[in-house]
């Protein structure tokens, strides 16, 4: 299995269905995997990703906190797999010379990395092109670059089109 590395490029609500999205972006490139969550998780990422502090440790607090106490460290999180409309996720482990792979849910698995400042990576295969963009065909001409805020309004676009079920909504 060949990953690629990715960050947390953005938490979204999708209005429709009111379904928190955390959008992984492929850390040298274009390519997504957007992945459907629950809000308790979509607090958890946010309120890390705004550096926004809470008086006391929540659950994802207090796994990076076990973890560090234990003198270990997450040292990766993988997003493995998709099966039955649900993603794998894996959390690594290290401690001397022992690994330990942990299976979790990618949401929890994000919220972790992001805690303990660890690596996140896709599986390849998992990951999608951008909203909007094609495989380029003889003969086209070359597209223009385009700005942050027409990328942001495409990806807006593209996950309002979206069902759900088209990226392995999340089981709970």
């Amino acid at each position: 299995m060949k990953v690629v590395e990715v960050r947390v490029n953005g938490l979204i609500l999708e209005h429709k269905s009111q379904q928190n999205i955390v959008i992984l972006r492929e850390v040298e490139g274009e390519r997504i995997l957007p992945i459907w969550i629950g809000p308790g998780e979509a607090q958890a990422i946010r309120r890390i990703l705004s550096e926004e502090p809470f008086p006391r440790p929540l659950t994802h607090d207090l796994v990076a906190i076990v973890v560090e106490g234990l003198k270990a460290r997450v040292s990766k999180v993988v997003v493995v797999d998709l099966r039955e409309n649900t993603f794998f996720a894996s959390i690594f482990v290290e401690r001397e010379s022992e690994v330990l792979s942990i299976d979790a849910r990618p949401s929890d698995s994000i919220a972790v990395a992001l805690r303990a400042k660890a690596p996140i990576y896709v599986n390849e295969k998992l990951l999608q092109p951008p909203p909007g963009e094609t495989p380029a065909e003889g003969g086209e001409e070359p597209r223009r670059e385009l700005t942050e805020a027409e990328k942001a309004e495409q990806l807006r676009r593209y996950l309002e089109r979206l069902n759900p079920e088209d990226f392995g909504k999340f089981q709970f």
